[in-house]
This record gives structure tokens, C-alpha cells and sequence, in this order.
């Protein structure tokens, strides 16, 4: 049976979702389907979304296109209108089964998008892993509660809704026993995980119940949380839980209070320093990431110096930083813009605040003993997700130990320190 090509836009649940569909695909006999799984968290996603389904077209001029995601949930008739795509399907659909197999009938619907605001469960598939043999992700949430100014993403996605305690800890055992030694809890907003459920459920309590009834997993992350729904449960976890990684991604998005109240943002300025700083008290080797937003409308050059001193107030390790992009339908998109040139250089900025935080942590590294779980034969990470690269090869998907020897500013350097135990 051939399988099906899914090409894969945006984010970590993206990637999540994207195998469900293939094995969907594959299962329904589509192995002449290319599925296009889009982002439209920028306006540049979406062009870029495009330009790929235009691309796929001219390299294989009899594939099925198939599209979904984000993208093709919110603006459905742009990619329908597109003669490159033979079917639309929205975020609720791409991961059932039937939404497949239908697509093998004759006079199937070329667009399956239905009003995402109305789902309430979030369809659960359980996977044996997919990507790399040293991590798999699982899906613990979908959706958003929120309505910052500038986010799209709702729109897409529909309301927060919990996948069930049991069901996620069966998902990790299964992958666990398949032989991956590293899991990642995904979702939209996976700090709102459990509000929906009942028991008083929150996501501390789910990364406890994981960690105590699947004792053979080596580690265990978290992707983007928004620090301000952290609840007592995951500091105590973050505090107690040695395989829980000591790397936490936060949703930042500024260092200015009135952008954070114009970007209808919950947390303060204070707020984010003083999150760090408990976090760095209950784990003292914890890396900090964040999203940062720059050109936000409004944002003078004080704010934006507000951001840039963000770094180093939070201690931020690992940006993501976003030029500001208009989304049609947001209130931001209605707020006074800034030039584009004027958003590109407070980027520019603010990435390279960035590289020289990486840098300046990466070489504090320089001298000490790691455990690597090796993506490849000569490359690893770290527990707080840094890069090192080494001589002797490595069998993926296993732990070594290594001393680091050396930073490019990027990635570390490193030498096994049991070479015979590489293999």
C-alpha cells in the first residue's frame, strides 16, 4: 500500500495531526493524495501555504492536493478557488477517518469545512510516533478560550477542549513501549488543559499522573505554555520531576504593559519577570524560551525597548520572535499600523538579542557533562533542549553521557565520555 505524502506547515500539533491524516489516507487506499496541512498564524504563513500547493502542482501535475489546517478553515474559499486543490477540509474533519474515505467516493464534496466554534471534544487518535525515533508528540488540547488582538488562531481551531487524562497516559505508554524515549505534550494552549474536564483537572496534575504510571519514560516535555495559567501542580512538578526537561517555551509576546493590555494579554510585565524568576528558584538549570511579537500597532520605540530588555530581565534563551503580521478580522488589524520597515528592523533587533543570549548560554555550558538523547548518530540535546554535535557516532534514540567541549554560538560541541557505550 503507498503512502501518503503530507507536507506540513506551522506547528507542533500541526506535525501531530499531519500523521494522523497520513495513516487515514493510507488506511482509506489515497496514495495518489498529497495533503498540504496549513498555518495562519501570519499572513505570511497563509502566502507561503500557497505558494507551496502551487509548487506541489507543477512537481506532480496528477496528484490529489488535498488541503486543510488552519489556513483552509478560516479562508476555505481561497483555497478552493485555487485550480491547484482538489479538496478543502477543515480542522475538526482532517483527523476522522470517514473524512477519507469518503474522498475515494465519486462526487465526494470538494469542501468539508464546517463552523469550528461549535466542536467540543477533540477527535483523539492514538499513533504509534511518527518523525524522528527519539521524540513523539501528543496531543493533549485543541483550541483557544482567548481572543488576543492579534491571533487568528481561534478562529481556526474552535474552543479549548481537553483530550482525558487516561487517554493521554495510554497514548505515552504506547509510545514508550514502541521504543521512544522522549514525549512532547502539545496543543493550542495546553495550560488551559482540564478547565473543560471535571475533577478540577489541570495540566501540573496530568504531567504527575504521566510521569507515576509510565515509569519507563526517560523524558518528558512541554511545548508553548502561557505562564499565567500555570497552575500549583506543575511548579511542584517543575520543582520535583527530574524527567520532566528543565525547558519551558512561554507565550510572551511583549515587555510593555500597555501593548500586553492593547493585545488583550492576561499577565503584566511583572507578571512574566516574576513567573522566571519562581521557576529559576524551584529549578535552578531551567532555559527559558518565548515568543516575542515586534511592530506591535502602536508600540513606541520605549515599548519595543521594553521587549528588548525583556531578555535579560526573564533570562530568555531561545526567541521566536514575529515581525507583527495583519490578520483581516482581528481587532489588532483595525489598531494604527507601524511602517513595515520600521516592524522588519525591531525584528532584526530583537533576534539578534537573541543570538547573543543563545550564545552567552551555550558557552556557559562549555566544560560540563551532559545527557544527550540522540536525534541522529552525531547530534543530540541536551534536557534543556540545546544542540551538540559529536564525533563518535551514536545510535538515535538513545542516552549518552558526553562533556561539552566547545560552542559555535549556535550548538555545542561535545565528546562521548563512554565511547564503548555508543552503539
Amino acid at each position: 500500500m503507498s503512502q501518503v505524502r503530507v507536507v506540513t506547515l506551522g506547528c507542533r500539533l500541526n506535525a501531530y495531526e499531519s500523521e494522523v491524516m497520513r495513516r487515514h489516507a493510507t488506511a482509506a487506499g489515497l496514495g495518489d493524495a498529497v495533503i498540504v496541512n496549513t498555518c495562519a498564524v501570519t499572513s505570511e504563513a497563509v502566502r507561503q501555504a500557497m505558494q507551496t500547493i502551487r509548487r506541489l502542482r507543477r512537481d506532480d501535475p496528477q496528484a490529489r492536493i488535498v488541503v486543510t489546517g488552519c489556513a483552509a478553515q478560516i479562508e476555505p474559499a481561497r483555497f478552493a478557488a485555487m485550480p491547484e486543490v482538489d479538496a478543502v477540509i477543515g480542522n475538526a474533519d482532517k483527523v476522522r477517518a470517514e473524512t477519507f474515505g469518503a474522498l475515494r467516493t465519486a462526487g465526494s464534496p470538494r469542501v468539508i469545512v464546517n463552523d469550528i466554534t461549535s466542536v467540543r471534544e477533540t477527535a483523539h487518535a492514538m499513533i504509534d510516533g511518527f518523525g524522528s525515533r527519539a521524540r513523539a508528540y501528543v496531543q493533549v488540547q485543541n483550541g483557544c478560550d482567548h481572543r488576543c488582538t492579534f491571533c487568528i488562531i481561534p478562529y481556526g481551531r474552535g474552543p479549548s477542549r481537553s483530550v482525558p487524562a487516561g487517554e493521554v497516559v495510554a497514548q505515552v505508554r504506547r509510545l514508550v513501549e514502541a521504543g521512544y524515549p522522549e514525549v512532547v505534550l502539545t496543543g493550542v494552549d495546553i495550560t488551559a488543559w482540564g478547565l473543560d474536564l471535571p475533577g478540577g483537572m489541570r495540566l501540573g496534575r496530568l504531567v504527575r499522573d504521566i510521569l507515576r504510571h509510565v515509569p519507563q519514560l526517560k523524558r518528558l516535555r512541554l511545548s508553548s505554555i502561557d505562564q499565567i495559567e500555570v497552575d500549583t501542580h506543575l511548579m511542584a512538578a517543575i520543582a520535583e520531576e527530574p524527567r520532566l526537561m528543565p525547558h519551558l517555551h512561554l507565550s510572551l509576546q511583549s515587555g510593555d504593559d500597555i501593548i500586553l493590555k492593547r493585545m488583550k494579554r492576561r499577565h503584566t510585565r511583572a507578571d512574566a519577570v516574576r513567573f522566571c524568576e519562581e521557576v529559576r528558584r524551584l529549578r535552578p538549570d531551567m532555559v527559558l524560551g518565548a515568543d516575542l511579537i515586534a511592530g506591535f500597532p502602536t508600540e513606541t520605540e520605549a515599548m519595543f525597548a521594553s521587549s528588548m530588555r525583556l531578555v535579560d530581565d526573564c533570562g530568555l534563551t531561545f526567541l521566536h520572535v514575529f515581525p507583527f503580521s495583519r490578520r483581516p478580522g482581528t481587532p489588532a488589524s483595525r489598531m494604527p499600523q507601524l511602517a513595515g520597515p520600521t516592524i522588519r528592523e525591531r525584528a532584526a533587533k530583537l533576534r539578534q538579542k537573541g543570538r547573543a543570549a543563545l550564545a552567552a548560554c551555550l558557552d556557559a555550558q562549555v566544560g560540563r557533562r551532559a545527557e544527550l538523547l540522540m536525534e541522529r548518530t552525531d547530534l543530540g540535546r541536551t534536557p534543556a533542549f540545546a544542540e551538540v554535535e559529536i564525533e563518535t557516532e551514536a545510535a538515535p534514540a538513545t542516552l549518552v553521557k558526553v562533556r561539552v567541549t566547545g560552542s559555535d554560538g549556535s550548538r555545542l560541541r561535545g565528546e562521548l565520555l563512554d565511547p564503548k557505550c555508543a552503539s
